[in-house]
């Protein structure tokens, strides 16, 4: 049984040791917005064609997010613990996400309504600073992910991934591992036999 190790307080404080310093008065502000979720694995967190509400914020678990393409699968983002989750573009026009999540393992994420999150960054600078900068970090993991899969070759996207998500690497389907670097479970396994022999 999955239980919530962390009370709001304590993901408030990492929120905010992360992204902003706050005094007490707005940890508890941002405290008051932050909803705590339970998930099953494989269950959905974001169906496609529902609006994305939520910026979520990953406590426990490993969850994706993908779309489908021509009836297959492809992810576009993996995230473990301590990690930001959202379909951006349904989040800000407001319009039915073309992206599922799902909970890859059991899951514990505490999601902030963006409604709520807008409302109390215009009561406290501190909270204002941090919604820019999840959403400038957001921004940053898609261009950086855009310039891997454009420059890159599949043995250098491969060791990229476990210098900087080593977790994903052990944790995550390796289905799921060679959709999000852009290759075949086959060329996934050549690459990965290739750096273990030259390790």
């Amino acid at each position: 049984m999955l239980t919530l190790s962390l009370t709001p307080r304590d993901v408030a404080r990492e929120l905010a040791r992360r992204y902003s310093t706050m005094t007490h008065e707005e940890l508890d502000i941002l405290e008051s917005v932050l909803v705590p979720m339970k998930f099953a694995k494989n269950e959905i967190i974001l169906g496609e064609g529902e609006t994305c509400e939520h910026i979520y914020w990953v406590v426990k678990g490993l969850a994706r997010q993908y779309y489908f393409k021509n009836g297959k699968e492809l992810t576009e983002y993996m995230a473990t613990e301590n990690t930001i989750m959202m379909s951006i573009e349904s989040l800000f026009k407001e319009k039915p996400s073309t992206q599922v999540i799902q909970a890859v393992e059991p899951t514990i994420i505490y999601a902030m309504p963006k409604k709520d999150l807008e409302a109390v960054a215009m009561r406290s600078v501190n909270i204002q600073i941090l919604y820019r900068k999840i959403l400038e970090e957001s921004l940053i993991i898609s261009q950086q992910r855009a310039d891997m899969l454009r420059f890159e070759s599949a043995q250098d996207r491969y060791q990229k991934l476990v210098k900087n998500s080593p977790q994903l690497v052990l944790r995550a389907p390796l289905v799921y591992v060679a959709s999000y670097l852009q290759m075949t479970p086959e060329t996934l396994s050549r690459v990965r036999t290739a750096v273990l022999l030259n390790s």
